[in-house]
Formats: structure tokens, C-alpha cells, sequence
């Protein structure tokens, strides 16, 4: 996060975090670093918790950037605001909302969508193809789908090993949809998986 390029921006963040969030699981700098945010682009955090993963990018994407931060929980909505505030952000606007429904964006308006640890908690063979297809009608062509889940591998702690999601798993879903894979990271006990909208 190259804090010197939005001199308004505080970008401290984490002080408002009650909420389940794996932001501080892992290399959270690695992970935008894979992301290569543009400096005026447009990124959805989908499922956003209480808005790390919003304030870091809203950081990336500077003043003339916008975050759109979506949960189906308004208290979660309530810390984004609160750290967008604590951190003199102005360009993060909150949307309550359920991903398993119609996003409120219009198509081709988004670069970058980004899922963190949100879809093992559903059934990703009933809602995927929802799911990923309005992640393709908001994306750009060309644009950026990013998931960060835990591995499906069995830990004394996150989600039991039946509901995780591996990067296999993903890909066969969103190929027939219109989504090449682009990226692998490993994160300990993480992983981000990559995919790029067919132009």
C-alpha cells in the first residue's frame, strides 16, 4: 500500500474490527500486491465483514477510486463506516445486500471484485452460478475476480472441512462461466485464486 501517493489518507485501519474478518491471517500486503489495484479503479469488496480488505483498497485506488463494500449484515456495514471515518476515507460507499441475489451495479462497472472467506459459508453447487454470474455482468471486460478462502484442509479452527472450498473446486464452476484463471497464491492457511472475465 504506497500510503505517499494519497497524502489525505490515513490508512491505519484494524481499530474498528469486532467482526469475523482473516485479514490479519496472513500477508494482507501480499495479497494486494497480487492484486495490482489501479489508482482511480473501481473494487467490490463482496461479503466485506467489518472492512479491512475495503480500507486497504480504498488506500490502493486513491480519491478518484471508489470501494464498493456489500454484506448482508448492517452492523458489519456500520465498522466499515467507522473505520472509513477513522481513516479520512471518503471514497467507500457501503451497500446491504445479499450476494446470493441481484447486485446493485451497473454491468461492466466494476474492475476488481474481491471475496474474502465469505462463500464456504453457503453451498457453493446452489448458489455458485447465481453467485458468479452477476460477478460477470458487474465486471469489466477483461476485469479481475479475487477469492481468498482456507484451504480444504482439516485445522483446529475456521470452518469444518466440508463446508471449505478448494481452488479446484472454484475453477470448474467458474469456467463454464465466462472465467480463466489468472493467479495462485499460497497464504499458509489461506489461499487467493485469480480469474479474469473472458473479454
Amino acid at each position: 500500500m504506497n500510503k505517499e501517493h494519497h497524502p489525505g489518507m490515513r490508512c491505519k485501519g484494524g481499530h474498528h474490527r469486532r467482526g469475523p474478518t482473516s485479514y490479519g491471517m496472513h500477508d494482507s500486503n501480499l495479497v494486494f500486491k497480487t492484486l495490482g489495484l489501479q489508482t482511480g479503479s473501481i473494487f467490490l469488496d463482496l461479503g466485506c465483514g467489518p472492512g479491512d480488505y475495503s480500507v486497504h483498497a480504498a488506500c490502493d485506488v486513491g480519491p478518484s477510486g471508489r470501494v464498493y463494500a456489500l454484506d448482508s449484515n448492517g452492523s458489519m456495514l456500520e465498522q466499515v463506516k467507522a473505520q472509513a471515518l477513522d481513516n479520512g476515507l471518503r471514497n467507500i460507499r457501503t451497500f446491504l445486500g445479499d450476494m446470493t441475489g441481484r447486485l446493485p451495479f451497473e454491468d461492466s462497472s466494476v474492475q476488481t471484485c474481491f471475496m474474502s472467506t465469505s462463500l464456504h459459508c453457503m453451498s457453493l453447487d446452489e448458489y455458485g452460478e447465481a453467485i458468479f454470474s452477476e460477478i460477470h455482468r458487474v465486471l469489466e471486460s477483461g476485469g479481475q475476480l479475487a477469492v481468498l478462502e482456507c484451504k480444504k484442509e482439516k485445522t483446529d479452527f475456521g470452518p469444518p472441512l466440508h463446508m471449505r472450498i478448494s481452488g479446484e473446486e472454484l475453477k470448474a464452476v467458474l469456467g463454464p462461466l465466462g472465467f480463466t484463471e489468472s493467479n495462485y497464491i499460497d497464504l499458509g492457511f489461506n489461499y487467493l485464486i485469480c480469474f479474469t472475465k473472458d473479454r
